[in-house]
């Protein structure tokens, strides 16, 4: 086994938005979580991510923690034990090190998006880490993982036509407002609350010439009016919210919180008298099911937002092939570097047994020596050592890297019988 790397991960492909809002986590929550997956289980090289599309927990340990994970993120969301067992088929557990390096590799790419080559995933995978980094959860193995990682994305830009074109979830939504507003002339777009992907929508709207009367609307109003400058539409005070929702045909939500903003009792009040559309791009929802019940509102949740932007996605799903041999090439190089560290503990005790040998006998001779014999001596033995050292494990990574590595250490620690040479010299 290269590294104990598992992983555990509830995502869209096989869990409904329903349940993947229940297990959300923001991320107070998400550094919350890290804490106790790192104190309280003792989990090392810690990765938490949670997205719209997913919750993953990727971590290093010698046996399977994957129930003991579930358990504790249950606790964290306040879920009792008898709820999470009915949720436990939608938990894929990945607990080899092969899948869950390429469960990774994949999500970060895009290649595990709900639309395909989404930028926004790579995006929140660097937040993740930066969590883990700040928590002291990332060990040597994560660090050197999530750098190989970053390094296969900036390949796939720059190599390949995976993300080329707007095909992401953000670009998802202003195709559908495009459609849905097809008859509309002049539609009027009001863009509530500033989350991730509400940012990005905004941007869309300010780039595109379809619209041109948007307004966005968020409760700290500094954050709005900094968008708003960006991308060239309109504020409204969230105060005048309500009259902003009856003027507006579409209204697109990105609130972050645990109960739904937008309730039956509020849209009824705006008394539509043709067709209102709301879109919900927040997990947890943001608009409660049952307004959908209102004469002449439709809502279309994340779910419902699928890609528009065809032609980008079919190109996208051409460079597939070539994204996917980038990444093998990466997770190759990356099987070497921890062959690597798997053999680099027995180098290390091989040159401080060896280093120890030289002292002693360095020691036995220089007081017949002068000082700068002692001297010469030193220099050339540690020099001979060092020549010695060299080849040889040169020699040992090559064989480690094509032969079992854990194997030929058990072999070779008890040839020299390394295990009783000191640590360091």
């Amino acid at each position: 086994m290269l590294h104990p790397f598992k992983a555990v991960s509830l995502s869209f492909k096989k869990t409904p938005l329903a349940i993947r809002e229940l297990i959300a986590l923001d991320e107070t929550a998400c550094r919350r979580f890290l804490h106790i997956l790192h104190h309280d289980l003792g989990l090392s090289d810690l990765l938490v991510l949670s997205t719209c599309n997913r919750t993953e927990v990727y971590y290093a340990a010698d046996r399977d923690y994957s129930l003991a994970i579930i358990e504790a993120l249950a606790q964290l969301k306040g879920i009792t034990d008898t709820d999470i067992t009915e949720y436990y088929p939608y938990f894929d557990l990945l607990n080899t090190y092969e899948e869950a390096v390429q469960h990774l590799f994949e999500v970060a790419m895009g290649l595990d998006a709900q639309v395909v080559g989404d930028l926004q995933i790579s995006n929140q995978v660097k937040m993740a880490y930066q969590w883990s980094a700040d928590a002291d959860a990332a060990g040597p193995f994560l660090h050197r993982l999530l750098h190989t990682v970053f390094f296969t994305n900036k390949r796939v830009q720059q190599e390949t036509s995976f993300r080329d074109g707007a095909a992401s979830t953000a670009y998802a939504a202003l195709e559908l407002v495009e459609e849905l507003t097809a008859d509309v002339a002049n539609p009027r777009v009001l863009v509530v609350g500033l989350g991730e992907i509400g940012a990005d929508v905004c941007r869309h709207l300010g780039d595109s010439k379809v619209f041109q009367n948007v307004t966005i609307c968020n409760r700290t109003r500094s954050k709005a009016d900094a968008l708003a400058q960006e991308c060239g539409l309109q504020v409204l005070d969230f105060e005048r919210l309500v009259e902003g929702m009856k003027e507006a045909d579409v209204v697109i939500s990105s609130i972050a919180r645990d109960e739904p903003f937008f309730t039956h009792g509020m849209v009824e009040r705006l008394e539509v008298l043709s067709y209102k559309f709301f879109i919900d791009l927040s997990v947890p929802r943001s608009i409660a099911s049952d307004v959908e019940q209102v004469p002449g509102v439709l809502v279309y949740n994340i779910d419902a937002i699928q890609s528009k932007a065809s032609a980008a996605l079919e190109q996208r799903l051409a460079a597939v092939p070539h994204v996917r041999a980038i990444i093998a090439e990466s997770i190759a190089g990356l099987a070497d570097w921890a062959k690597d560290m798997l053999v680099s503990p027995l180098i290390q005790r091989m040159k401080a047994g060896l280093e120890q040998l030289r002292q002693e006998e360095l020691d036995r001779h220089q007081k017949k020596l002068s000082p700068e014999e002692v001297k010469r001596l030193d220099d050339i033995t540690r020099n001979l050592m060092q020549k010695v050292l060299k080849q040889r494990v040169l020699q040992l990574k090559a064989v480690c890297r094509r032969d079992d590595a854990e194997q030929l250490i058990d072999v070779l620690s008890e040839l020299f019988d390394l295990e009783k040479q000191p640590a360091s010299a």
